[in-house]
């Protein structure tokens, strides 16, 4: 019987787990609202602010993920020099940070800031990709100068 409870708990953890990683993947969705831009939408629209598409806030979260948002903030982002992509967070410096905040579950925490930063570093690349393809789009589109049409 005691066996039985302790796959219910884990049960129980693994479904708050998932929950809390849905709510990453959309608190990091490229072109995501903020929670007052859906707030005054919502109300320019006359419309009732549905919790379901609501935007996730920090509030949102458990202690230990808003902890986790709060240590990945802290840390420095690396970039890759010549094509400026984003790489992710620096982590050699996790163990300080964690040590000076006095984080009792690391573990957690530690599981959660990866999350984040894959989230983030996916977000941000995709932006920057979005944002290389309208340049792109619009030099072509500007048609440059051609030196054989210029008189002489």
């Amino acid at each position: 019987m005691g066996d039985r409870s302790h796959r219910r708990i884990g049960k129980f953890y693994q479904d708050q787990v998932e929950q809390i990683l849905g709510l990453l993947k959309q608190h990091f969705k490229t072109g995501q609202l903020s929670l007052d831009a859906y707030l005054n939408m919502c109300e320019q629209l006359g419309e009732d602010p549905d919790p379901e598409k609501m935007p996730p806030t920090i509030e949102n979260y458990p202690h230990e993920v808003q902890v986790a948002f709060f240590i990945h903030q802290l840390l420095p982002d690396r970039w890759e020099g010549m094509s400026g992509h984003y790489m992710g967070k620096d982590m050699s410096s996790l163990g300080t940070l964690l040590d000076v905040w006095n984080v009792e579950d690391k573990k957690t925490v530690v599981y959660f800031i990866k999350h984040i930063e894959s989230n983030q570093a996916r977000q941000i690349n995709e932006e920057a990709e979005q944002r290389r393809k309208a340049k792109s789009k619009q030099s072509k589109g500007q048609g440059g100068i051609n030196s054989a049409n210029i008189k002489r």
